[in-house]
């Protein structure tokens, strides 16, 4: 059976108090701990016992994926009032409300007809955008 050991940090947390005063309390022995390397761990017991209470389990942090798609688009012989219309739309678009942020940046060149599109956000949000895109290129 394996005991569950606590850091100074985590011990701290779980107090409400800062990693120096636990240390503090560690050093005048006042709360058990053993020597790991170059770090305290405190036992379950032993915080127990120093509380004078059960320790509750502390809440499972869970990993939450996040995905960011990053995407250039450059497109030629746009004509200006295309570039406007394609600005336009992308803009409104990046108020509408998602999971996560849409971040979309236009560049135009008037002089070669050239525009960039640079799109950062989910997956889902980036392929409605590059789809935006396509129909009012088409139209």
């Amino acid at each position: 059976m394996t005991k569950q050991l606590y850091s100074a940090e985590e011990v701290a947390a779980q107090l409400g108090l800062h990693v120096r005063t636990v240390r503090g309390y560690i050093r005048d022995e006042r709360l058990r701990a053993v020597r790991i390397g170059k770090q305290y761990r405190v036992t379950r017991e032993d915080l127990e016992a120093f509380l004078g209470a059960p320790v509750a389990d502390p809440p499972e942090v869970g990993r939450h994926r996040h995905v960011d798609v990053s995407t250039v688009v450059g497109i030629d012989a746009v004509s200006p009032e295309t570039a406007h219309r394609v600005s336009t739309l992308l803009t409104a678009m990046r108020g509408e409300p998602g999971d996560q942020p849409v971040r979309v940046s236009t560049a135009y060149d008037e002089e070669r007809g050239r525009m960039k599109v640079v799109v950062i956000a989910g997956l889902a949000d980036t392929r409605a955008v590059l789809e935006y895109l396509q129909a009012v290129l088409d139209s």
